[in-house]
């Protein structure tokens, strides 16, 4: 008896042992039979690490994390289930057979899971040294496949070693979301993330909006963190290639404890942990005073937190509205004292030690040097800076900024060189002109004023002495005649001039109650219009005087539309020449712009898909009439939603041509250095090259469709699964069928799948990225009206919304990537 027992407890001793054994050798990983209850934790193999349930003080809830295991104060770096706390008393992590981590509760249900993308079968999962808890196939022939990663899915902490930004291959895009407060780890409204839109930089928001950007990597740092220098407790790189772009660093001493984190009060602050005082220690904050707060000063103005107040107008700019400027109001920002006038002599004003502005706006290429920077932004219209991409070894590459130019401060170190597009005559006074087609005034801005003077005279004298041609003629009620064209050998048209008076008295002298919308050329009003005994209604589209369009682009418009006359074309009343006012008057729409109704979540449903489908019909039938049923064969150039004015039965009408471009005879091309358009609705060769044609509205035709279906906009479109614009988007569902994803949800129950799917189809024949496979608008009537078989779409172009292209036959902005992977949209939306 004695003996069995002897041999019980050395069996027991043995079997205890080898459990310890197992235990010890495994206690940073996870397999497949295994799970962690509360109380129960894994240890990363060097003891960083540890991971488990825990509960923030002050509350009853418990999660999953990972924390410091060497500190004395418990600091958590991530949290699984952070928006689904648990009951301390219940819950378990477990890994299952496929691969992925589930967290269940007391009841068996699952609060959160990790949706690995694979399988595996011998999964296992690990916490290492680094803080990154991974899932890997255990496999020894494949033991680093690794399924998923905390580090993919970070909570409020950027930890060494973590790649943090996006990448186009799997279309993650890494965000880090701050807790709700010391004791709620559960998201806030604060995120921060680095956004793809042009040249990429960090962008900090509270909800939609955006409260702080650190501006774009110059090759040293973030233009907008000057407080990054290189230090003796961390490296850091900044990585972009056409598959991914993310900004990391690693410690240098294996003994520093270091971490970045997003804060429950909005602050991106990196903190040390001080054995000496046993706590942590604030380092660096990305943001460091009022200067940093998201434009600040406004479009154009720029803040210096050493002067009083801290907020100016660049040189040439002047504050929009000035009695709020001078009040401390500084966010309608500054206009240009002088507006640009495209091909006019403009040229660049240097200012250097700035924080680069907002960036999302803007194009850049790795390869040109400042020159060829300056001469590209020169060449279209809509440029309006340019800087050196990256300031190392000299400077190298370019940035080209389209619109206004937001959020810019000044530093007396560590900032860069920005040229920042100026009409001549600025130019003149401040000395900065340097182009050769600038050297007349040059020469008169050093000569005496009266020199100065006397060249100015002499050059008004000269151009008022430019003979004309016979052209366009404007005749008013009382006979009066107006020419309004450069040499034009056309035919007279025939258009009513109105009176300034009479515009002024039918919008009530231009009442802020009568606005009607806003864009490129200027504000639009209501008016009512006395004929006789009858009121008419009519639209007012006014000039600015800081409008980016100008004398050119009002006189093509008159010429354009005065004699087209179609159902879906909005008609042109008249217009109004008086000194230096410039109007259109044209006839009213009530229910304004398509854009107005089809991106308003709440007016969206207004517009069923009936009314969406007629909507879809009148703009092809329009387009149809400009490009072959005219006289003239009109090309649009800027067809867009906002374009699109609706009337009281919503029939659509084609609006807007300021930019379209007349054909003649058997002319189907053309090639301009004057890009103009829209972002997001421009195609391939036209932003690239130049080229425009029929095809060009055809590609702005298809973007339309597709916004119409989908009731989003490609540009500025988002989709958590990818990084794709609504062109990829709708691509990608047409290959994996899946059409019927793309439809607006406010249109489901009203739809017709037949005529969706063959919009949809449509949609994408007109964006290919080939101006050859594209249909012509007759094609495409008669595909939207019959029931005839369609042919397969090849992939549209410009799938992305994030760099140059690099078309071979482009002599321009070339990169070694994909075309249809990259966006050029060379103008700020009108």
């Amino acid at each position: 008896m004695r003996q069995t027992m002897k041999a019980f407890m050395v069996l027991y001793f043995l079997c205890c042992a080898f459990s310890i054994f197992v235990i010890s050798t495994a206690i940073d990983t996870i397999v497949a039979t295994q799970s962690i209850r509360n109380g129960e934790t894994i240890v990363s193999s060097g003891g960083n690490f540890e991971l488990g349930f825990f509960s923030p003080s002050n509350s009853n809830s418990c999660y999953i994390g990972i924390w410091y295991k060497k500190i004395s104060t418990k600091t958590v770096v991530w949290v699984a289930n952070r928006d689904t706390p648990l009951n301390p008393t219940s819950g378990a992590l477990k890994l299952v057979d496929q691969g992925i981590l589930v967290l269940k509760d007391g009841a068996n249900n699952t609060i959160w899971s990790s949706n690995s993308s694979g399988s595996a079968t011998n999964p296992i999962a690990q916490l290492l040294d680094t803080g990154n808890f991974i899932v890997k196939d255990g496999k020894e022939n494949n033991a680093e496949n690794i399924l998923w990663q905390s580090f993919d899915h970070p909570a409020d902490t950027f930890l060494p070693g973590m790649k943090y930004g996006f990448n186009l291959v799997t279309g993650l895009n890494l965000v880090l979301t701050s807790w709700k407060s010391a004791d709620d780890p559960s998201r806030s409204d604060y995120t921060n993330q680095l956004d793809p839109n042009g040249l990429p930089q960090f962008l900090l928001r509270k909800g939609p909006t955006v409260v702080y950007r650190t501006g774009p990597w110059n090759g040293l740092h973030f233009t907008g963190m000057p407080n990054l220098q290189p230090n003796t407790i961390y490296t850091y790189e900044y990585v972009s290639n056409p598959e991914e772009t993310y900004y990391t660093y690693q410690l240098i001493n294996d003994s520093v404890v270091s971490r970045m984190v997003l804060t429950p009060d909005g602050k991106l602050q990196r903190f040390i942990w001080i054995d000496r005082t046993q706590s942590w220690s604030v380092y660096l904050t990305a943001q460091v005073d009022n200067c940093d707060r998201y434009a600040s000063c406004g479009a154009y103005g720029s803040c210096n937190i050493n002067n009083s107040p801290a907020c100016e107008c660049l040189t040439g700019f002047v504050p929009k509205f000035p009695h709020d400027w001078n009040g401390g109001d500084w966010l309608h920002g500054c206009v240009p004292k002088t507006p640009l006038d495209c091909g006019g002599g403009e040229g660049f004003l240097k200012h250097s030690g700035i924080k680069l502005p907002d960036t999302r706006n803007s194009l850049y290429n790795r390869s040109m040097d400042l020159i060829e920077c300056k001469n590209m932004c020169l060449k279209n219209c809509n440029c309006t800076a340019c800087a050196s991409l990256d300031i190392t070894g000299g400077g190298s590459g370019c940035i080209l900024w389209f619109g206004e130019l937001i959020d810019i401060r000044e530093y007396t170190e560590y900032g860069q060189d920005i040229y920042i597009r100026m009409a001549a005559s600025e130019l003149a006074a401040y000395g900065s002109l340097k182009r050769k087609k600038q050297v007349r005034i040059i020469v008169i801005s050093v000569l005496s004023c009266g020199m100065a003077l006397l060249g100015l005279c002499l050059l008004i004298y000269v151009l008022k002495k430019k003979p004309k041609r016979k052209g366009n003629i404007l005749y008013s009620p009382e006979g009066q005649k107006q020419d309004i064209t450069e040499g034009s050998e056309n035919d007279d048209l025939e258009l009513p001039l109105f009176g300034f008076a009479i515009i002024a008295s039918a919008t009530d002298n231009f009442s802020v109650t009568n606005v009607l919308g806003k864009g490129g050329f200027g504000e639009v009003y209501k008016g009512i219009l006395k004929e006789g005994q009858e009121n008419k209604e009519i639209a007012v589209k006014r000039l600015s005087v800081y409008s980016r369009q100008g004398l050119h682009e009002f006189k093509n418009e008159v010429y354009s539309i005065a004699k087209l006359q179609h159902h879906n074309l909005v008609k042109l009343l008249g217009c109004c020449i008086q000194e230096e006012e410039r109007m259109l008057i044209y006839e009213y729409m009530p229910n304004k712009s398509l854009d107005s109704f089809i991106f308003d979540p709440n007016r969206s449903i207004l517009v069923d898909w009936s009314k969406r489908f007629h909507i879809i019909n009148g703009i092809a039938r329009g387009l149809l009439y400009l490009h072959q049923d005219s006289r003239l064969r009109i090309i649009h150039r800027d067809l867009k939603a906002g374009n699109i004015l609706l009337d009281y039965e919503m029939n659509p009408k084609i609006s807007d041509f300021g930019m379209a471009r007349i054909f003649g005879g058997d002319q189907t091309e053309a090639k301009t250095s004057r890009v103009v358009g829209t972002h997001g609705y421009m195609p391939p060769e036209y932003a690239i090259d130049g080229i425009f044609s029929v095809k060009s509205d055809v590609y702005s035709f298809g973007v339309l469709v597709l916004e119409i279906v989908s009731g989003k906009r490609n540009r500025g479109f988002y989709h958590p699964d990818h990084n794709l614009n609504l062109l990829g988007h709708a691509w990608r569902l047409y290959k994996e069928d899946r059409h019927s994803e793309l439809i607006d949800k406010s249109v489901n129950e009203s739809c017709n799948p037949t005529e969706v799917l063959r919009s949809i189809h449509v949609g994408l024949l007109c964006v290919q990225q080939c101006p050859k496979y594209r249909p012509t608008m007759s094609t495409v009537v008669l595909m939207l009206s019959s029931e005839t078989e369609l042919p397969e779409p090849k992939e549209p172009g410009f799938l992305t919304g994030r760099y140059f292209s690099d078309v071979d036959s482009s002599p321009i902005m070339q990169e070694g990537y994909s075309t249809n992977g990259l966006t050029i949209t060379l103008l700020d939306a009108r």
